[in-house]
């Protein structure tokens, strides 16, 4: 195991933490929004007491039922209901909390989590440039870490996708993973997120010793992981994101299930 950096190991001190995902309910002004803002906040806080009763590690609150994605900027109702469901979700859980804003909107994401009181965002375009189902993603690492010294947000710690899933990395086809997490060192980021190509879609371990090899950072694994294929990831990485397996019939779109969870995180303590 390296030696990770203290700001990480502070939030996570076991060995390979699971950090579960909410996916809150869409938000005012998406097309699927069901026009019921407290009945969201409500589910949020039932998965948030779920995942707290069974064990996991950490848990990322992300708005992916806001489809289809804005481009960096979104309106001032998401970042604002972000920002309330999480210090909703804060009241029940008090370990480690993030968030994420899709699609790529990391300075609302770091602005609802300064005044929730959350612990880091799940940053997408943090380096190098692609090309997204959203349209061109260019890199706002300079841009993000001033607004957070801005806000008086250091403390909140930015956790950067590299090579995201559901993008296209033709642009920088010459710069592989390895230069990718270490130019996001060089940038400042506090922990590096490897993912396969979609959401579900496990990332390749070969792809995840090749970030860890590179950089001094945490790496975590950001798509497909399963208590099947966990062990052959366990070497390589320093955290796990897991949404879709922790859902009902293996679907993001479902709920979480108790026993799907528990599943989960045992197979995790199993190989601490």
């Amino acid at each position: 195991m390296k030696d990770l950096p203290a700001r990480f190991r502070t939030l996570f001190p076991e060995r390979c933490p699971v950090i579960a995902m909410i996916h809150v309910a869409a938000l005012p002004g998406t097309p699927a929004y069901g026009g019921q803002m407290e009945a969201v906040i409500a589910q949020a806080i039932s998965e948030a007491e779920l995942y707290r009763d069974h064990g996991v590690d950490g848990i990322i609150i992300e708005n992916m039922h806001d489809a289809p994605y804005l481009n960096r900027v979104v309106g001032h109702e998401i970042s604002t209901a972000m920002a309330v469901i999480a210090r909703a979700v804060r009241a029940v859980w008090t370990g480690p909390l993030g968030l994420q804003i899709l699609a790529g909107a990391n300075q609302a994401a770091l602005a609802a989590a300064l005044v929730a009181g959350a612990d880091f965002i799940r940053a997408e375009g943090f380096v190098f440039g692609h090309v997204a189902d959203e349209g061109w993603i260019g890199s706002d690492a300079g841009r993000l870490l001033r607004y957070r010294k801005q806000i008086g947000a250091e403390h909140v710690q930015i956790f950067t996708d590299i090579k995201k899933k559901h993008s296209a990395h033709a642009t920088t086809a010459d710069v592989d993973l390895g230069e990718t997490a270490r130019a996001a060192e060089f940038f400042r980021s506090d922990a590096l997120i490897v993912t396969g190509v979609a959401t579900g879609s496990p990332a390749r371990p070969e792809d995840g010793q090749a970030v860890r090899l590179a950089s001094h950072l945490p790496v975590l694994i950001g798509s497909g992981i399963n208590p099947v294929i966990l062990e052959a990831y366990f070497p390589v990485c320093d955290g796990v994101i897991v949404g879709s397996w922790m859902k009902a019939d293996d679907d993001w779109r479902n709920p979480p299930e108790a026993r799907r969870i528990q599943t989960m995180v045992d197979a995790v303590r199993r190989l601490r």
